[in-house]
C-alpha cells in the first residue's frame, strides 16, 4: 500500500495531534491527508509538513478514497463512523474502548502482538493506555518468566482525561498560587468543572465509572485486555488506578509474580533487550523513570526494580511512559506502519 489516504478523526484533540505529529516525525509514506473533526472544529487550519490543511466536518461520507482512518474521537464517535470507514474501504485504527473486546477485532501492541494486526476485518483497536504501557514491561518478562498475577497501581496524568483537565489542573495551581496560601492550606472555594473533586495539590483514586465490584472500568482493563494482547487467559490483575496533579506521561508501579524464580538482575537483562523500552535503573545516583522525563518520549521507561518481599517468584517494578504516545498516537502510527 504505498503512499496510502489517511485521515485522522479527532484530528484536534490532544491525541489527534500528536498522531499527526508522529506521522510527520517517522517520515509516514502519506499520499493524501483528511483532518476531521466535529462542526465546531471544521474549519481548522492544522500544518503537516509544511503545508497548512483544513480540517473538515466528520460526516458518514468523509471516507471516500481513504485507506487508513486513524479515529480518537471516544467511543461513541467510533462506533457511529468506524463501520461507514470500513464500507467505504478503510482500515480503522481506533484509539476508544469501543472494540477493544470484540473478539472480531484485533487489540494490537506492535511490540507484542503486531501479528495479530494481519487478522482484522476492517478494525484494529489500540488499548487502553496504562495497558499499553504496563505491558511494554511486563510482556518481556513474561516471555522470560511467566506472569501469573499482577498488583498495581497508576499514577495517572491529567492529559489522559483530554483537554479540559489540562486547563482545570493549570487554573486551579493558577488560583493557588495567586492567593499566596500556606502550603498546609491547598483547597480552593472554586468547585471543579472536569473531576469530582479538586485535582491540584490532590489524589483521586477515581479513574472512571465504578463497577458492582468496587473496580472501577479502567482498572478492570489491565486484566481484561492484557489477556487478549498476551494472548494469557489466566492472566490476572489486581489494580488501583489513580489521577495525580501531573500534566502528561502516566506512572504505573507493579508487584508481579511469575511461574519461574526471578532475580532483579535477570529481569534487568531481559528487560535491556526489549524493544521500545529504556531502563533507568540506579537508585543509588537517583535514576528512575520520571513522569517529567519520559513526556515527549517514544519509549516507555521502567526502574525500581527489585524482587518482590510479599510475594513468590516476585518482583516490583516501575514503568513510565507518555500516555499521549505509546499510550494513543504513537501506538496507532505503529499499527499503520504494520498496514503499510
Amino acid at each position: 500500500m504505498p503512499f496510502p489516504h489517511i485521515a485522522i478523526t479527532g484530528a484536534t484533540g490532544a491525541v489527534g495531534i500528536e498522531m499527526l505529529r508522529c506521522l510527520e516525525r517517522r517520515n509516514f509514506p502519506v499520499g493524501q491527508l483528511t483532518l476531521l473533526a466535529s462542526a465546531r472544529s471544521a474549519g481548522k487550519k492544522l500544518t503537516f509538513r509544511g503545508e497548512e490543511h483544513t480540517v473538515k466536518e466528520l460526516t458518514p461520507d468523509s471516507f471516500a478514497g481513504v485507506n487508513i482512518a486513524l479515529f480518537s474521537a471516544g467511543g461513541g464517535i467510533s462506533r457511529d463512523f468506524a463501520p461507514h470507514a470500513v464500507k467505504a474501504g478503510a482500515v480503522v485504527v481506533d484509539n476508544s474502548s469501543a472494540f477493544r473486546m470484540d473478539d472480531s477485532v484485533p487489540l494490537v501492541v506492535p511490540e507484542i502482538n503486531g501479528a495479530d494486526a494481519k487478522n482484522h476485518k476492517g478494525i484494529i483497536a489500540n488499548p487502553n493506555c496504562s495497558t499499553a504501557i504496563a505491558l511494554m514491561a511486563l510482556y518481556p518478562l513474561h516471555q522470560a518468566f511467566g506472569v501469573k498475577r499482577v498488583f498495581a497501581s497508576t499514577y495517572q496524568a491529567v492529559s489522559g482525561t483530554g483537554a479540559q483537565a489540562i486547563e482545570e489542573l493549570a487554573a486551579q495551581s493558577r488560583a493557588w498560587a495567586a492567593e499566596a496560601r500556606a502550603w498546609d492550606d491547598a483547597r480552593l472555594t472554586a468547585p471543579p468543572q472536569v473531576y469530582p473533586h479538586q485535582i491540584a495539590f490532590n489524589a483521586l483514586p477515581h479513574v472512571d465509572s465504578f463497577l458492582d465490584s468496587g473496580y472501577t472500568k479502567e482498572e478492570m482493563k489491565m486484566e481484561n485486555e492484557g489477556r487478549k494482547i498476551m494472548h494469557h487467559p489466566a492472566f490476572r490483575a489486581s489494580v488501583t488506578c489513580v489521577r495525580i496533579p501531573v500534566f502528561r506521561s502516566h506512572s504505573i508501579a507493579i508487584s508481579a509474580e511469575f511461574e519461574k524464580p526471578v532475580t532483579a538482575a535477570a529481569a534487568r537483562a531481559v528487560l535491556e533487550q526489549a524493544p521500545g523500552l529504556d531502563v533507568i535503573d540506579n537508585p543509588a545516583a537517583k535514576q528512575y523513570p520520571l513522569a517529567l522525563d519520559i513526556a515527549g518520549r517514544d519509549n516507555c521507561a521502567v526502574g525500581r526494580l527489585r524482587e518482590d518481599c510479599a510475594l513468590e517468584n516476585g518482583l516490583a517494578f516501575w514503568v513510565v511512559g507518555d500516555q499521549l504516545l505509546k499510550g494513543a498516537a504513537l501506538n496507532a502510527v505503529q499499527i499503520a506502519e504494520l498496514l503499510v
